[in-house]
């Protein structure tokens, strides 16, 4: 028996000191919610959870710009169903306006209303979302992932020739009315083209927009696993690392303790 050293007890504040680093770290990863509360808790991990969370936010950046562009587009469908009213309603007036039967004043009526419904189609020519032009005719790039793809929408040009041919006609005469009648129905059906176009547009960016949404919930699931604590296998290892070092205390305690029975025999 020695008084010098006594390994009992330092094994013993070993043992504790241990237990308490193991509580603390456990403590810390139950008040966070993060199994990575230090890079040596997981080093490989904590390299793959920041690649996983910049991936999500890219993710979720290009979701926000398919999103601006499927507004775009719908602003775009929008104005090109009033223009369809219009040009309907053009070729109505260009198709009276043939009758022979009306009066001068009745063929002026008609053309003041053809010129006006005309106006307005190359008025919404010149509507623009957010600063940028709805109907230029340049079809605006989407970013649609984290790489930075892009996909090119199709673009609806309202200052094209199918459209200025009709709402520069006039209805002046029978003559004049049938031309206009015929620049109308084209001008219709570069509508329907257009129409068709923004609405390919919309799918696509729809699907796209699906698409992002599955794979940052994805990737966010794969970054929980990583990261996130499992409160209740945690909460275990708590009250494990608790009770030891509750017990490696009293032991510590109690190794202190056992030189003094050397005291006995110097007493004898």
């Amino acid at each position: 028996m020695v008084i010098n050293t006594n390994i009992s007890a330092l094994n013993a504040a070993n043992n504790l000191n241990k237990s308490s680093n193991m509580l603390n770290e456990s403590l810390a990863r139950l008040s966070t919610g993060s199994q990575l509360v230090n890079a040596s808790d997981n080093p490989a991990g904590l390299a793959e959870s920041i690649s996983l969370t910049a991936e999500i936010g890219q993710t979720n950046a290009a979701n926000q710009n398919v999103g601006s562009a499927t507004s775009f587009s719908q602003t775009q469908d929008g104005y090109l169903q009033q223009v369809g009213s219009a040009l309907d309603q053009m070729a109505t007036l260009a198709l009276e306006a043939q009758d022979g039967t009306i009066s001068s004043s009745e063929a002026s009526d008609y053309n003041a209303e053809f010129a006006a419904l005309g106006a307005y189609v190359t008025s919404t020519a010149t509507q623009t979302f957010n600063g940028v032009s709805l109907f230029s005719g340049t079809g605006l790039s989407v970013t649609v992932d984290s790489a930075g793809t892009t996909f090119t929408m199709a673009s609806v040009n309202l200052s094209g020739s199918a459209y200025t041919t009709a709402t520069s006609s006039n209805l002046n005469s029978a003559t004049f009315a049938i031309a206009a009648l015929t620049a109308v129905t084209a001008a219709i059906s570069q509508l329907g083209t257009d129409r068709a176009n923004v609405g390919a547009n919309e799918e696509r960016l729809n699907y796209t927009n699906q698409e992002l949404t599955v794979l940052s919930t994805n990737l966010t699931a794969a970054n929980s696993r990583i990261t996130d604590v499992d409160v209740a296998t945690e909460s275990t290892s708590f009250a494990k690392y608790q009770i030891l070092v509750q017990s490696g205390t009293a032991m510590l305690a109690q190794a202190n303790q056992s030189p003094q029975s050397v005291l006995k025999l110097v007493g004898a």
